[in-house]
């Protein structure tokens, strides 16, 4: 019984009682859509983690179903009694890492990753460089046409093809000396959360988000304490991870007196607003991470409120947006990127049918699920097509690359982009 009591709690058992099965959920989730299963629909897996803590079924019953779901909340911001489903899911994957029979290899594998390389700035730089060495020296080329890359595991060649141009090492030692300048008597005082993937593979937006910054009139500090969200640790049911490196976070920023604390990819700021919810019960610990949610902005938002950017350049062309799921039915935040990207001069906005569901990226699912991953991607490219838009415009790293990687499904390489929000208004911006 005992044992039984701290499965319940760990899998947050109370919570599923929510739930009504009213089926609400079910039109809003892009698993079901694709999968057509029961199973694979929300409220399928809150019944699941209910049947578990009711010990009617194994934990490895459990463990596709949870596993194939993207965590993009679409759910919760339909659902009419307000279940807490994120709490329910990250229940369940944390039940379901701490009881995964890991080989050596597996478990070797994963310390790197999650324990030494995307904590660390100096090995996720290490990354962007070597990535960028590989594409300076000619390499990426001479891999594809022998067809080497075709042997990467996981369809990464898929992705690796959709990269964006990366920052040579230069650049980013003279970004380090722009973050130092960057400070002036403005408005408002900001802190940015420069990312552990967007800052060694997206570098070039993060610096366009602090120039965007300073013209709109905030002064800015970027604190070097600062490390991974642990968004990618949590969704992987690594919470004890995800705490330490929360804590790392809240008090690097706690040293700087800032307004507001901006991140600028929609996945890390969803992370960001919920830090709270990691420390439940530590008293100390939870009010310090209520004060970092409560300075916590995306970028989109800052800018609106700023209203200092002179859009100079004209971008003749119809765009249509891709939102971010966790910008939207986590953050909340759903009209200032719009705002923003209807300021541009000469721009043609159409609306994407569903522009708010998922486009299968979901952190790294598209990867570790990437069948099921491009089922959704393929609808998502048929309501992208529909708005003949030249540019998609996107707020998130991993929903960039997905869209980047549709339009190359599509054919559609040279007659339509896409580009993340801030690239755009940095272009529009001149």
């Amino acid at each position: 019984m005992g044992n039984m009591k701290a499965l319940q709690e760990r899998l947050n058992y109370d919570k599923t009682f929510d739930c009504v099965q009213c089926g609400y959920c079910l039109p809003a989730c892009p698993t079901y859509e694709t999968m057509g299963k029961e199973a694979h629909s929300p409220r399928g897996r809150i019944n699941l983690v209910k049947m578990l803590g009711e010990d009617k079924i194994t934990i490895e019953e459990m463990r596709e179903p949870i596993e194939k779901c993207l965590g993009c909340r679409a759910c919760v911001t339909v659902c009419p009694t307000n279940v807490e489903y994120g709490k329910i899911l990250e229940g369940a994957k944390e039940v379901l890492e701490e009881n995964e029979q890991k080989s050596r290899k597996k478990k070797i594998t994963e310390n790197l990753i999650f324990k030494t390389i995307f904590p660390s700035k100096k090995w996720m730089d290490g990354v962007g460089d070597l990535s960028w060495l590989y594409r300076k020296t000619g390499l990426q080329g001479i891999a594809q046409k022998a067809g080497i890359t075709k042997c990467m595991p996981l369809h990464l060649d898929q992705f690796e093809a959709v990269l964006p141009r990366l920052a040579s090492p230069a650049e980013r030692r003279q970004t380090k000396k722009e973050y130092r300048k960057l400070s002036q008597s403005g408005k408002v005082k900001v802190g940015f959360v420069y990312g552990c993937v967007m800052d060694s593979v997206f570098h070039q937006t993060n610096r366009n988000t602090l120039k965007l910054l300073k013209k709109a009139g905030a002064d800015v500090v970027v604190p070097d304490a600062q490390t991974c969200c642990g968004a990618l640790h949590a969704h992987a049911g690594k919470k004890a991870d995800a705490i330490e490196l929360a804590k790392r976070n809240i008090e690097a920023f706690e040293e700087e007196d800032v307004e507001y604390i901006v991140n600028n990819a929609g996945g890390c700021g969803a992370m960001l607003v919920e830090y709270h919810h990691l420390f439940e019960g530590d008293s100390e610990w939870e009010e310090r991470a209520k004060r970092f949610v409560a300075k916590t902005r995306d970028i989109s938002q800052v800018l609106v409120e700023l209203d200092g950017l002179s859009f100079n350049r004209k971008v003749d062309a119809t765009v249509t947006y891709q939102a971010s799921c966790h910008l939207t039915h986590v953050q909340r935040v759903t009209d200032e990127p719009l705002q923003l990207l209807k300021q541009i001069s000469d721009i043609h906005y159409h609306e994407m049918n569903g522009y708010e569901r998922c486009c299968g990226s979901a952190g790294i699912y598209n990867i570790v699920h990437y069948d099921d991953a491009m089922d959704i991607l393929d609808v998502k490219m048929k309501k992208a097509k529909e708005t003949e838009a030249a540019i998609i415009v996107t707020t998130n790293p991993g929903c960039l690359l997905q869209m980047k990687l549709g339009i190359q499904r599509e054919g559609l390489e040279g007659k339509v982009r896409a580009v993340h929000l801030i690239d755009l208004l940095a272009e529009a911006v001149g």
